[in-house]
């Protein structure tokens, strides 16, 4: 049965909760003026106060397909948010070839520039102004999502584009990565011998003097995680990047 846009949306942006981890989720607009949104994520609070540590994520399948509401990357996020205690933005962007690069990159920044925006409190989203602690901030992915999570931490260290809060740290998981770059920020990256090994060696003897760490996972495929999250791999790739977005902001930055 076809199912219109404006007959979906409701659901998409319907608060739901996850019994079995105690995660809340709910779809939210971060540019209404172009259909963009994304999912968050909130842990079950044992305090009305508490500010978490926070984490925009960017989701995978080259760039093409999916989103922050496909089942896998829905029960990922909501696996990792109650493993860390963390509070997520799960970005929508673009995907080609409908709307060829750049325009996952440009909605990822338009996303997490609205996120930024709630560090003084009075942002749109109440779950961002009660809860995020904008001293913890990383960005995460997988495949073409750490690619972006990467480029976009790029950017963000530019102080021509003024992102107004520092990205403590960098989760890539399978990165999708071509051609060469420059990579400065703290990153953990399971995975493949890949793309992922070449990141983390270009940045050891880059001369950047934060913390990079490399987890690898033997005998499994590209993005294996979100096709069985019960398995002792999955688990264990989960509160690895778990402990990552639980670390306090380091006496160097």
């Amino acid at each position: 049965m076809a199912v219109s846009k404006a007959s979906s949306e409701p659901t998409l942006f319907r608060h739901q909760l996850t019994p079995q981890t105690g995660v809340s989720s709910k779809g939210r607009h971060h540019n209404p003026r172009v259909q963009r949104f994304s999912r968050l994520f909130l842990p079950k609070l044992t305090n009305p106060n508490q500010k978490l540590p926070l984490l925009v994520y960017f989701h995978g399948v080259a760039f093409c397909v999916s989103s922050p509401f496909t089942s896998k990357f829905s029960n990922y996020l909501n696996a990792l948010v109650a493993e860390a205690n963390v509070i997520a933005v799960s970005v929508n962007y673009r995907n080609a070839p409908e709307h060829p690069l750049p325009a996952a990159y440009e909605d990822s920044w338009a996303a997490l520039q609205w996120v930024v925006s709630h560090c003084n409190r009075q942002g749109p989203e109440p779950w961002l102004n009660d809860h995020a602690d904008f001293e913890r901030v990383f960005l995460g992915g997988e495949s073409s999502g750490a690619n972006i999570a990467h480029n976009l931490a790029m950017v963000a260290g530019d102080p021509e584009f003024s992102l107004n809060v520092d990205i403590l740290g960098i989760a890539l998981v399978h990165p999708y990565f071509w051609g060469s770059r420059t990579y400065w920020f703290r990153g953990i990256t399971p995975g493949s011998k890949g793309g992922g090994r070449l990141y983390y060696e270009a940045l050891g003897r880059s001369g950047w003097m934060g913390v990079v760490e490399i987890m690898e996972t033997d005998e499994v495929g590209h993005g294996f995680q979100l096709n069985d999250l019960e398995s002792d791999k999955a688990k264990d790739l989960i509160t690895r990047l778990a402990a990552f977005c639980n670390r306090d902001k380091p006496p160097f930055f």
